[in-house]
């Protein structure tokens, strides 16, 4: 008599499903959603699986890139390219346009992370989004930890950590007033490793600056930033040509590389799982500001 093999779903299998049940279910729960797309590695996959939640149609909502004007090259043809082979609507909130109109002040030292959110929750008002789609997860930051799946935002756009609904069995709560949105992370429960083996499964094309490559880099602060227009050297410092990859993709201005030899899918994973520094603690400047620089940013209304 033949036994019957137990039925059994791999860990990543198990992510993905839970990822598109999300996005299936703010499509019927909401009426304008949009999905931040930046190039980066989290929102390519978020983009992945936007795919498969509702192939064969197209993916039904458009996609928001928050432009800071600070970006690197291959990040924006990576962009620009991926929405054109999906045919998908790109919306590009411009922090060079705000600060032209007067809505944000250009910050002393140049950055422009931090002005980034007015120009977020003004193109949220325009467009009426009252869902968006997010590639945070909880693994990255301790503020982002403390994140639901469903993360409710104040018609202010702001976030209170004290202020979120319970999310029991699989149960998500959209309800929300006109001018309240929700932010949905559907990779909350990844981890960088998570994402860099379902990159490698459904062999997903990346900007070439995730993998190992030479650069003119500058050491500041334990981190390697690249010499570009955005960075340059100041009195008494030198540059030199490092090999480095970028573990997570953000302003030109603020994101550092590592110093690195992975220059394939397979090399990268055998890195990530080798690491102990998340990849923002190991290469966000804009995250150093202070103990709390990520959550002060969420009440704002950031990501």
């Amino acid at each position: 008599m033949s036994q019957t093999k137990p039925y059994r779903v791999s860990h990543l299998d198990a992510l993905e499903a839970e990822s598109i049940f999300v996005m299936r279910e703010v499509m019927a729960e909401f009426e304008r959603p949009v999905l931040l797309f930046s190039g980066g590695k989290d929102s390519i996959v978020m983009l992945r699986l936007a795919e498969k939640a509702f192939a064969p149609a197209r993916i039904p909502f458009p996609v928001m890139h928050v432009d800071t004007g600070h970006n690197f090259a291959e990040v924006l043809e990576y962009r620009d390219t991926r929405v054109a082979t999906l045919g998908l609507n790109l919306v590009v909130a411009s922090v060079q346009e705000a600060i032209e109109t007067g809505l944000v002040r250009e910050l002393p030292d140049g950055t422009r992370n931090r002005i980034q959110t007015p120009v977020l929750l003004a193109a949220v008002e325009k467009y009426r989004f009252d869902a968006l789609f997010g590639g945070a997860r909880r693994d990255e930051e301790k503020a982002r930890a403390k994140e639901r799946m469903f993360s409710f935002r104040d018609e202010f756009g702001q976030w209170d950590p004290k202020n979120q609904r319970p999310e029991l069995w699989g149960l998500y709560n959209g309800k929300h007033h006109p001018g309240e949105s929700i932010r949905v992370f559907p990779l909350s429960n990844w981890t960088e490793l998570d994402v860099w083996h379902y990159i490698a499964k459904e062999q997903i094309p990346l900007p070439s600056i995730y993998y190992a490559h030479d650069r003119e880099v500058v050491e500041r602060g334990g981190m390697f930033y690249a010499v570009n227009e955005f960075i340059r050297l100041r009195d008494g410092e030198t540059s030199e040509v490092r090999r480095v990859r970028y573990r997570t993709v953000g302003d030109a201005s603020q994101t550092a590389a590592v110093l690195s030899e992975a220059d394939t899918v397979e090399k990268v994973i055998d890195e990530v799982a080798a690491t102990r520094i998340t990849e923002r603690g190991a290469t966000r400047g804009d995250d150093k500001v202070s103990e709390a620089a990520m959550e002060d940013r969420k009440r704002e209304g950031y990501f």
